[in-house]
């Protein structure tokens, strides 16, 4: 684990490996840089990639609880900044895929590609305005009570029924180390995002990685930032759900690859 402070905040976050800087965005539901260890202990032999916890994840401190995804945007640039990272490739999860947007919206030049699994513009860009309500009012109620009252009831949107029960087990261990106010202030900053306006603006290499079977992004929502975003390759993961950088790491991991391995000019290193 390694630390730095970004604006009077630590930071912290797990680094392996050398090569074009590829920077992991982890998504809610007490998620940390733990959730990428089959990315960290496999692409690292031939990137830098570097997982952080997001402002009141894992070792991070707890962000202002009127956090927006905008400062949530400018952190992760402080964070690049202070690591020395040139332009490094971003891949951001669920509500990392939308942190990754947010950071392309006020740091453009930041990037050098970017890809979205499991992503969304912001619930209020990419859900109905219902269902944003729903979510919000549900996790409001419950992130307050003991985490195994209310997570395990998450998991069946996280994996398919098809995962191992071991990968399952450790999935809902991780959950379980959630900062509850913390993912509050996350909650609502998702909940207010609505990043469709920069869609049509990226002028990056992106890559939309979607699970078939992603019941909390809905495969729809992948589609949709696909046909807004001018170039970008869409890949349908099958048999996988919302975490599919865990339950199918292998095949994850290849996409990535064969994405940035396609880059105009190839990888830097």
């Amino acid at each position: 684990m390694g630390a730095v402070t970004v604006s009077g905040h630590k930071i912290t976050y797990r680094r392996l490996g050398s090569g074009d800087p590829l920077v992991l965005l982890h998504g809610g539901f007490g998620f940390d840089s733990r959730s990428w260890g089959p990315q960290l202990n496999d692409l690292d032999d031939e990137f830098d990639v570097v997982a952080w916890d997001a402002p009141g994840c894992g070792g991070s401190h707890d962000p202002p609880e009127s956090f927006s995804m905008e400062q949530y945007a400018d952190s992760l640039a402080g964070f690049v900044r202070a690591l020395g990272l040139n332009r490094p490739h971003i891949l951001g999860l669920s509500f990392g895929g939308a942190l990754a947007l947010a950071l392309y919206a006020r740091h453009p030049t930041l990037p050098r590609s970017l890809i979205l699994a499991g992503a969304y513009a912001g619930w209020a860009g990419s859900l109905p305005a219902d269902e944003v309500q729903r979510r919000v009012q549900r996790i409001s109620e419950e992130v307050t009570q003991p985490p195994e009252d209310w997570l395990p009831k998450y998991l069946p949107g996280m994996l398919t029924e098809s995962a191992p029960r071991a990968m399952a087990e450790q999935t809902l261990t991780l959950m379980s180390d959630i900062h509850p106010r913390a993912s509050l202030t996350m909650l609502r900053a998702m909940a207010k995002a609505d990043l469709r306006g920069i869609l049509p603006n990226i002028n990056v290499p992106t890559l939309v990685l979607h699970g078939e079977f992603d019941t909390r992004s809905p495969l729809a929502v992948g589609k949709e930032l696909h046909a807004k975003i001018p170039r970008s390759r869409l890949v349908i993961l099958p048999g996988l759900g919302h975490l599919s950088n865990i339950e199918g790491a292998d095949a994850f991991n290849l996409e990535v690859r064969t994405f940035l391995r396609s880059l105009p000019g190839g990888l830097l290193q």
